[in-house]
């Protein structure tokens, strides 16, 4: 199997449940908010595909990422059904799908991160990348917090689906902490393969040497 294949086969499930997430969401505007990433993303992928291909793992990690945020939009990030289930069965204060959502958060960009650093800078697998890449996680946390905020500031209480906090006034502070150690949970599970990965598209990361090899 080709790598176009496999991203045309993680394409396909990405509008699937695109099309699922859409039909008749709990809120309309709320669904629109969560999945507008997945929109700027996918094509800003599909414009630098030729320039910077990433690995197979990136693009897998990505389609996941995009299928919480549908799921999220669709329900509501304190609505998901098995959430709920689960925060009645072990007698939760709240719905963690949301903590979920930014554990995640934290998790995917510290491979994408990593691996931009790795291909486009002087940085080599260490303390300095791994310590770079959490703090980007962090500030990627911070500034969709800040856009929360904005959009909570400008909408009024259209917003409080979108915000989620469930009544927890250190919602945003966990959030962030969440994303962290979805960023650093990452770094130490699967940095080995990782590397294997970007060898095989042709780069070293103990070299530091990108070929730009295309991935056909």
């Amino acid at each position: 199997m080709t790598n176009k294949t496999i991203l045309g086969g993680l394409l396909s499930i990405l509008l699937v449940t695109l099309l699922w997430s859409g039909i008749t969401p709990h809120d309309r505007f709320t669904w629109f908010l969560e999945v507008l990433p997945i929109f700027i993303v996918i094509p800003i992928l599909a414009a630098t595909y030729h320039r910077f291909t990433f690995t197979m793992m990136a693009y897998g990690l990505l389609a996941f990422h995009a299928v919480i945020l549908m799921v999220g939009g669709h329900y509501t990030y304190a609505e998901v059904p098995l959430f709920n289930w689960i925060k009645v069965a072990f007698n939760l204060g709240r719905n963690d799908y949301d903590r979920l959502g930014h554990y995640v958060q934290g998790f995917v960009p510290a491979i994408i991160a990593r691996e931009v650093l790795l291909r486009r800078s002087p940085l080599k697998p260490g303390k300095w990348l791994f310590f770079i890449v959490v703090c980007i996680c962090l500030a990627f946390s911070a500034t969709y917090e800040l856009f929360e905020w904005s959009v909570a500031a400008l909408t009024g209480t259209a917003a409080d689906s979108f915000l989620g906090t469930q009544g927890d006034p250190w919602d945003t502070q966990k959030d962030m902490a969440t994303a962290v150690v979805g960023a650093v949970t990452a770094l130490l599970t699967l940095t080995r393969w990782h590397d294997n990965t970007l060898t095989r598209l042709g780069y070293s990361p103990a070299e530091g040497s990108d070929v730009h090899r295309h991935v056909s």
